[in-house]
């Protein structure tokens, strides 16, 4: 079942991402499916109790709002009395994140909190601790020594792009419209599990002016983020939160409907992101950015202004006290 939801994702955002903007938060939609997804809820209802009777949990915790709909349906036609909290790691709330058996909402922002309350929410359920990331990401590393370790020229001007961890996106065409710019920068680029995108680019890597560190997935994204000084990034909900915490300036591209466009509507509104309409207007950003140091400074103080560095402890302590 996870697996042909996530293919039908990928597809969805990748071919067809106007089918996804309609099924997203379509308060319609959710009220005439209502009976289908019981129905889901209800020929899972067997593997859960299972799970939960082989494993005993003391409370669950989902991420996703699929998965929190079968916890609390089990809560309510078993009796379970098991402490349910929903975890959003977008900026934005939906309609499908709403069940009355959800013990406690965790949200990233004041907005998403009001929104929750506006569907019904009790705001006493709701706790805005924001989007949980790895605590090394809290790390205070130094810039220069981060592009020392990665072999990267210390004093050059540092740009990471990356595509998530999919890498989706235009990152073949970002490279590629940024070596053309007369301006002195290095590039860190990752392709997450396209092996695709990786391939061409590191074929034609020798050809590129701009210095460039080329990794496919990578897993030091703490020390990525601390040696650059812009992130040019699609808008992923933990990713976001991992840059907010560096204080990185970001520019976002190919946001797909629904929660990424709604990821973005929230970070630039915070004035901690630019969105970028095209590779004309990627080229002016960048370049306007390079020229004006003060402007970069104050996109990284509205992302340090708004970042939640404390959210997996904040988790942690909530779950230790129910």
């Amino acid at each position: 079942g996870e697996k042909i939801i996530n293919s039908f994702y990928l597809l969805t955002i990748k071919r067809m991402p106007f089918i996804w903007s309609y099924l997203y938060d379509n308060y319609y939609l959710i009220k005439k499916t209502r009976k289908i997804k019981e129905a889901i809820h209800y020929m899972n209802l067997r593997k859960f109790e299972t799970l939960f009777n082989n494993f005993h949990p003391d409370a669950v915790v989902t991420t996703q709002a699929f998965p929190c709909g079968m916890v609390a349906y089990l809560k309510k036609k078993k009796g379970i009395h098991l402490p349910l909290v929903a975890v959003l790691t977008d900026f934005a709330a939906h309609s499908y994140w709403i069940y009355d058996n959800v013990d406690y909402y965790v949200v990233p922002s004041d907005e998403a909190r009001q929104k929750l309350i506006d569907k019904g929410v009790k705001p006493e359920k709701i706790k805005t601790f924001g989007i949980p990331f790895d605590t090394s990401f809290n790390k205070d590393l130094n810039k220069i020594e981060m592009r020392r370790k990665l072999n990267l020229d210390p004093d050059l001007f540092t740009i990471l792009i990356m595509g998530g961890g999919q890498g989706l996106g235009p990152i073949k065409n970002t490279v590629k419209n940024l070596d053309k710019l007369n301006l002195n920068f290095q590039e860190i680029v990752t392709c997450g599990n396209n092996k695709k995108v990786y391939s061409r680019l590191k074929k034609k890597q020798k050809h590129y002016k701009k210095k460039m560190l080329l990794l496919s997935y990578a897993h030091n994204m703490e020390e990525l983020m601390s040696a650059a000084d812009l992130i040019i990034t699609k808008p992923g909900g933990i990713t976001c939160a991992e840059a907010l915490s560096k204080g990185l300036p970001m520019l976002i591209v190919s946001p797909i409907p629904g929660q990424e466009a709604n990821n973005t509507s929230f970070l630039v509104g915070q004035k901690a992101a630019i969105k970028i309409a095209n590779a004309k207007d990627l080229v002016k950003v960048i370049t306007d950015l390079y020229n004006h140091p003060e402007k970069l400074k104050a996109l990284s103080e509205s992302a340090k202004r708004i970042s939640k560095p404390a959210a997996a402890e904040d988790i942690a302590k909530l779950l230790s006290g129910l």
